[in-house]
């Protein structure tokens, strides 16, 4: 991975100046120059400027060519769940009501 390599590659194919990039870092065009050409250190900082002036994510810069989707970590199916309470007597039925309801609460005792 060369990041700088991908930086270049993503600016030329968005067609994004060295200006641009220059002024999201508020840097002068020379300093993109010398990132591009290798003789100045790319800083983490920068990365995410860049990325933004490119309009790409930070991601996709990084890992440029490949493209990597973030997964989706919703549940599509409804998971079954126990769920086990310690009251005393005297609290079991007032919250058998907040849960079920009242109408609920007499199936429950039969």
């Amino acid at each position: 991975m060369d990041i700088v390599k991908n930086i270049i590659a993503l600016r030329k194919k968005n067609h994004v100046s060295q200006e641009v990039i220059a002024d999201a870092l508020s840097v002068d065009t020379a300093v993109i120059s010398n990132i591009e050409n290798g003789k100045r250190e790319l800083k983490v900082s920068e990365i995410e400027k860049i990325a933004k002036a490119i309009g790409v994510d930070v991601l996709y810069l990084i890992t440029y060519p490949d493209v990597y989707e973030k997964k989706d970590n919703t549940i599509k199916e409804p998971i079954d769940a126990v769920l086990q309470i310690k009251l005393r007597s005297d609290k079991k039925e007032q919250v058998l009501k907040l849960i079920f309801g009242e109408a609920n609460l007499e199936i429950l005792n039969e």
